[in-house]
C-alpha cells in the first residue's frame, strides 16, 4: 500500500503541488491537509512545503505555528513520524520549535532564485537515508529569508550529532557553516531550504531531488515503534 504523506496548506503555500504531483509520481499518496485541522490520523509522513504561510508579515513560519495542525505535526513528530519542511516550511519547523535556529535575510539581502550544488553530509535523516554521503546534488533555491543561523553551542550540537544532512557547495545565502538542511536528533525531522520537489522530473530539468523523495517515501513506508 502507498505511503499516505500529507502536505500541510496554509493560506499563502504556494508549492503545495509541486510536492503532492512529485511525491506522487514516485508512487506515494499524497493528501492536502488545511492547516486549520487539529488531526493527522492515519498519515505515513507530513510535508510542510514552500510559499508563504499567512503572509509571512511578522516572521516567516512566526503565524503558522499556532495554527491547529502543527500541535497534530508536533505530536507526530515526537512519536517518530517522519516530518519535513520545505523552504518556508523549515522556516515554519524552527518557528515552531520543532527544530533549532532560526532563518534571517539573505547575505547583501538578495532575493535568490536560482540552482545550486549541494552535497550531501549525514545520511541518519528520514530524507537521506537512501543517499550515500558525499553525493552531490543540484537543486534550486527560492527565497529572500534563507539564511540559515544558530548559536555556536546549536552549530556544535549539529556537528557532534551528524545533524546537518545537506551543504552547500556555492553558499549565496550567507548560512553558517554552508547549512543547507538539518535534522532533529531522532532524524525524523527534517528541513531545508532548497526545494526537492523541483528536481523530480527531467521536465523540470533535473531529477536530482528524487533521492530525497524516496528516502521520504522509504522512511514512511517503515514500521515505527509504539
Amino acid at each position: 500500500m502507498a505511503a499516505r504523506v500529507g502536505v500541510v496548506v496554509f493560506p499563502g503555500t504556494n508549492c503545495e503541488h509541486d510536492v503532492a504531483g512529485a511525491l506522487g509520481r514516485l508512487g506515494g499518496r499524497a493528501e492536502l491537509v488545511w492547516h486549520a485541522d487539529s488531526s493527522i490520523d492515519g498519515l505515513d509522513a507530513v510535508v510542510i512545503p514552500g510559499g508563504f504561510a499567512h503572509g509571512d508579515y511578522l516572521r516567516p513560519g512566526a503565524l503558522a505555528r499556532f495554527s491547529p495542525v502543527m500541535e497534530a505535526v508536533a505530536l507526530f513528530a515526537a512519536a517518530g513520524g517522519p516530518v519535513v519542511g520545505i523552504c518556508n516550511g523549515f522556516q515554519v519547523l524552527t518557528e515552531a520549535g520543532l527544530l533549532p535556529g532560526a532563518l534571517q535575510k539573505n547575505r547583501r539581502l538578495r532575493f535568490l532564485c536560482t540552482t545550486v550544488p549541494l552535497r550531501v553530509t549525514s545520511s541518519r535523516s528520514v530524507l537521506t537515508g537512501l543517499v550515500p554521503v558525499g553525493t552531490e546534488l543540484s537543486m534550486p533555491i527560492n527565497h529572500f529569508l534563507g539564511s540559515y543561523v544558530c548559536d555556536d553551542v546549536t552549530l556544535a550540537e549539529l556537528r557532534d550529532e551528524d545533524r546537518i544532512v545537506l551543504r552547500y557547495e556555492e553558499n549565496l545565502n550567507g548560512s553558517v557553516d554552508d547549512i543547507a538542511g538539518i535534522s532533529n536528533r531522532a532524524g525524523n525531522v527534517v528541513g531545508l531550504m532548497p526545494h526537492p520537489e523541483r528536481a523530480s522530473s527531467e521536465l523540470l530539468g533535473s531529477t536530482d531531488g528524487v533521492v530525497l523523495l524516496q528516502s521520504l517515501l522509504a522512511a514512511a513506508a517503515a514500521p515505527r515503534a509504539a
